[in-house]
């Protein structure tokens, strides 16, 4: 297995965790809802259960970000590679290796420390589209591209 197939399996399962716990959260959210009782305290149930449902649409909120970055995630082929930087790219820079697909920050395989940047991230859109012996040059930091996979 390449290092951008393990860079890619990485990636896939910290998002496949993040589903998995938003989900278990979902469940638990509606464990709690379905306990919470009437009692005489009429407004404090009435808040409990107004809590209740905002959090509900806040994990739901985040749950439908997570699924649609995993969809953008399983869009990129990791055996393929290009002479230029493209979505899904693994580009080898005097900086360190950057994973080109969404942002899902810092990660270190087989020694190696991955950034795992987005290409609409200001990093990113100065690199789409270069080719190895290219300088990138963002907040006067310089991005050689040494080897793009």
């Amino acid at each position: 297995m390449t290092l951008k197939q393990k860079i890619y399996n990485h990636y896939l399962h910290l998002i496949d965790e993040k589903v998995n716990m938003l989900q278990q959260v979902l469940a638990d959210l509606k464990v709690s809802g379905a306990n919470e009782t009437k009692s005489t305290a009429g407004d404090k149930h009435e808040t409990a259960l107004a809590m209740l449902q905002i959090e509900q649409a806040n994990t739901r909120a985040q749950l439908q970000e997570v699924l649609t970055q995993k969809a953008a995630l399983e869009k990129i082929n990791p055996i393929l590679s290009a002479f230029v930087i493209v979505n899904g790219s693994l580009i080898k820079t005097n900086r360190g290796y950057l994973f080109m697909s969404i942002a899902l920050g810092k990660a270190v395989i087989d020694n190696n420390a991955v950034i795992a940047l987005s290409p609409q991230s200001p990093l990113g859109q100065k690199l789409m589209g270069l080719k190895t012996g290219d300088v990138a040059l963002i907040n006067e930091m310089k991005y050689s591209i040494e080897e793009i996979e």
